[in-house]
């Protein structure tokens, strides 16, 4: 019995473009209650990095495979295919590297290897939308000598900042940042750079900051404004807006605000012609303002969630979506008085006629640092089997 252990160094969230490194160790287990232990023999070990594509039959009708690509190896079980076994396509793999040939661990004993690999940086986000998935995995193979390859899958997520592929390193690294005190090869500094340069693109493009107004109104007049100081976010940010309904006509009695996601298919791709797009809540506030001069929501942009991409098959945007009652009669009929005494008790009306409408503001969510997102990642960073 052989333990196979592997662990992502720095956490299981990557940005496209980064260095994703693992660590995976071979250990022949020494047990207290074993009376004959010895040793083990592996034939070899090999590691790749793939992305699976998913779709909902459904929702997405994708052009028939070519048969003639048909690798009549895949059908053998000594054949190392990571995505072996999956549902979906394989659109992206870098190639296998081999860890060992010929590995004899004694009882007792262990061998560890590591493995790196760039992040293509023009892959797809990870996504588990409700028409398409695309999933990220490191794969293991092993082999014992005549015995069919055991595979230890490592999922991890992968995070897309378009602007990355352009950029150019400075050829000086005198005037490029770096820490005098930490002696990296040339490979590791690039990919730790790549990160502070990510974060530093996401902080200047979603510091900025101006005054955006809008006027809320039906066919019956104007009912409030809205106001905004921003439409750029990352993940992990807030969405903080205010409602200002004093200058309205119309009087307002409940406002919601929803945070959401539309995942379309593109028009090629689709099913059924003119399907409807996909939505997906991910915050809402809701509030009943009636008489309220002013209000204001804050909408949290979940760590977890995809920010807005778009590939040759689908696409994914982000939104605020308002819905909005308001009164069919004018502010002073909203309430009756109840006596005619001088103690003045005011009620609201047992009925009401009510319109209501909805309204969707377009807003930009880019990713964040890697290294927060890990924090609430649903992958481990260890994973392991036995052979």
């Amino acid at each position: 019995m052989i333990e196979v252990l592997a662990k992502l160094g720095r956490g299981p969230v990557f940005l496209a473009g980064e260095v994703l490194e693992c660590v995976i160790t071979f250990t022949n287990p020494l047990s207290a209650s074993s009376t004959s232990a010895s040793s083990e023999m592996l034939a070899w070990a090999s590691a790749q990095i793939h992305c699976q594509f998913h779709t909902s039959e459904n929702r997405v009708a994708l052009p028939p495979s070519d048969g003639s690509k048909h690798d009549v190896q895949a059908e053998n079980e000594t054949v190392f295919i990571p995505n072996r076994g999956e549902r979906g396509q394989c659109i992206l793999s870098t190639p296998p590297k081999i860890l060992f040939c010929d590995l004899r661990l004694d009882p007792g004993e262990s061998k560890s290897y590591s493995y790196s690999e760039m992040l293509p940086i023009d892959g797809p986000p990870s996504f588990r939308g409700q028409s398409v998935k695309y999933v990220y995995k490191l794969t293991i193979g092993c082999q014992r000598v005549n015995s069919p390859i055991k595979l230890l899958r490592v999922p991890f997520r992968v995070l897309v900042l378009h602007g990355l592929k352009d950029y150019q390193f400075p050829q000086d690294e005198a005037v490029a940042p770096s820490n005098p005190f930490l002696e990296e090869e040339e490979g590791l500094k690039k990919d730790s750079r790549l990160a502070d340069l990510a974060t530093e693109l996401l902080t200047v493009a979603t510091s900025r900051r101006s005054l955006h107004l809008y006027n809320i109104s039906n066919t019956r007049g104007k009912v409030g404004t809205f106001c905004i100081f921003k439409t750029m976010y990352k993940i992990g940010e807030d969405v903080i807006g205010t409602f200002n309904f004093s200058e309205g006509d119309i009087p307002c009695l409940q406002f919601s605000v929803s945070l959401q996601t539309e995942e379309s298919i593109q028009e090629e791709f689709q099913r059924r012609r003119g399907q409807p797009v996909s939505f997906s809540t991910h915050a809402r506030h809701q509030e009943a303002c009636l008489h309220t001069a002013q209000s204001s929501f804050s909408l949290p942009i979940p760590l977890s969630s995809t920010p807005g991409f778009t590939t040759n098959i689908v696409s994914l945007k982000w939104r605020l979506h308002f819905e909005f009652v308001t009164s069919g009669e004018s502010a002073g009929t909203c309430l009756v008085r109840g006596s005619q005494s001088e103690a003045v008790t005011w009620t609201g009306v047992e009925q009401m006629e009510v319109d209501t409408f909805s309204w969707d503001l377009p807003i930009k969510v880019l990713p964040t640092n890697p290294i927060l997102a890990s924090y609430v990642s649903q992958f481990s960073s260890t994973n392991s089997i036995t052979i």
